[in-house]
């Protein structure tokens, strides 16, 4: 039995919300296990043995449970540099009431799950045991060895924000080196990221992670593209791709280098056969489909939200809750897009209100059965003719930006003038700021309004706008100004 435990063993037990730990190294905190398991949900007990140097952790449910043990099982876990198993309890629930020295983990526990969305960090929770923080930083450095597939800033927000909200990144190369700054919302964030990532490779064999903390404690991003991007600002222009910080800023790391630790924990992939930039993360969510809440219930429409998420992507489905107007969900045709359209629209204002957009739970959008009332709140829009990227060439793919108070109009037939145009825009409640055709093609022009929520709105009401005959106007977000 102990050769098979030396080895990560697991028993056949049946999943439980209650998992067994093992092989815990002497000195880990409560805290210290306590993270393990809050990246899948809510830990609501903990019972630490240390003369056995295990723990039993009991999940708010089975499904988190089953979540944790599936991420563990492709990369084991570890704690203070060593090695530990988790397995399956027999345990259907956990009862601490009556165990000894169990005081400190459950102050741990509960200072754990008191910050857990707030903004204390994990500190209180350690210093109830005794530990101390690592760094009070909520802004990591990520250092990629053997880059052998592409690793772009989309790819790190999607592995990262898995442990919280991801509000800054900037990549560069630096030594040769492949690198990061990543900025979470809250610290404690940044420490679960750390504790579970740090020596993990994005596929297997290759792209290995080595994550400290920066002193920087904040970052400044001056530019939204490819290198660079605050997700808190969708108003910031794209530039020129080049670096966006000082290079004091840049340069300027904390401590020793992290010792090269390849696939110490295991790949976050367990393929390498895929095609670069199509490879699937199966620990990450790939789910396609958004929740959106806090919509204005009066203005919304499937129709709307079509159009709007259209804009980052194919929609195939969207539904508004039948009870909950102000709640809907949207299906994207994957999971890249459904991500590009939550760093996009999340906290954008749309009819008056600061929409949230995240991943839903859900993996498709059910259409209702027949005779089911649903009142036309939920569309199937998989087959419609106005998907943006059906065409994998699409220039489309290229002209991709956040939500800007300057449109791009295209398809403009040759008798439409200036006048009709801001006419048009006027009609649908927006203020014209300014308008010019492009000097090249004349179907094309940039029209700037109000606010960006005005665009926002404008680009709903006149996107596929029908002039006759056929020609309708193509309304996008632009990165100019005029």
């Amino acid at each position: 039995n102990e050769k098979k435990k030396g080895k990560g063993y697991r028993s056949p037990c049946s999943p439980s919300r209650v998992l067994h730990i093992r092989r815990i190294p002497s000195g880990v905190s409560g805290a210290e296990v306590v993270a393990l398991g809050l990246p899948f949900g809510k830990v609501t007990n903990l019972l630490m043995l240390r003369g056995k140097d295990q723990a039993f952790l009991e999940m708010a449910s089975v499904d988190a449970a089953v979540s944790m043990v599936n991420y563990y099982t492709s990369g084991t876990p570890h704690l203070h540099n060593q090695p530990v198993y988790i397995q399956y309890s027999n345990y259907k629930e956990l009862r601490t009431d009556n165990h000894h020295n169990q005081a400190r983990p459950q102050a741990a526990l509960q200072g754990v799950n008191a910050v857990q969305h707030g903004n204390l960090g994990i500190t209180s929770a350690l210093a109830a045991e005794g530990g101390a923080l690592p760094s009070h930083s909520s802004v990591l450095r990520i250092v990629v060895e053997n880059v052998f597939y592409p690793v772009t800033l989309d790819l790190l927000y999607q592995i990262f924000s898995k442990f919280g909200f991801v509000s800054k990144i900037v990549m560069f190369h630096k030594n040769n080196q492949f690198q990061a700054l990543l900025q979470y919302a809250d610290a404690i964030n940044a420490y679960y990221a750390k504790m579970s990532l740090d020596g993990r490779s994005i596929y297997s064999g290759c792209c290995t992670l080595h994550i400290d903390f920066s002193k920087l404690t904040k970052l400044t991003v001056k530019y939204n593209n490819d290198k660079s991007r605050d997700f808190t600002r969708i108003d910031l222009p794209f530039g020129d791709g080049q670096r966006t910080m000082s290079s004091d800023a840049i340069y300027t790391f904390p401590g020793p280098s992290v010792p090269p630790v390849p696939g110490a924990l295991g790949p976050l992939t367990v393929t390498t056969s895929a095609v670069p930039g199509h490879m699937t993360i199966p620990d990450i969510p790939g789910n396609s489909v958004l929740l959106v809440s806090n919509l204005n219930p009066e203005a919304i429409t499937p129709y709307g939200l079509f159009i709007l998420f259209g804009v980052y992507g194919d929609v195939h489905r969207v539904k508004i809750m039948f009870k909950k107007r102000g709640i809907a969900l949207v299906q994207m045709a994957d999971a890249t897009q459904a991500q590009l359209a939550i760093n996009y629209l999340n906290g954008q204002r749309l009819y008056g209100r600061v929409i949230h957009a995240t991943l839903s739970k859900y993996q498709t959008i059910q259409l209702p059965r027949e005779g089911q009332e649903d009142k036309g709140l939920t569309k199937d829009y998989s087959n419609s003719p106005l998907h943006r990227f059906k065409n994998p060439c699409s220039k489309n793919l290229q002209n991709i930006f956040p939500p800007s108070a300057t449109l791009h109009l295209s398809n403009i037939p040759p008798s439409v003038t200036v006048d009709d145009l801001k006419k048009l825009f006027t009609s649908k409640g927006s203020t014209v700021k300014g308008f010019k055709f492009f000097q090249k093609d004349c179907k094309m022009a940039l029209i700037q309004l109000a606010s960006v929520e005005e665009a926002v709105h404008a680009l709903i009401e006149l996107h596929n706008h029908d002039f006759g005959e056929e020609q309708h106007l193509r309304v996008s977000f632009s990165k100019s100004s005029i």
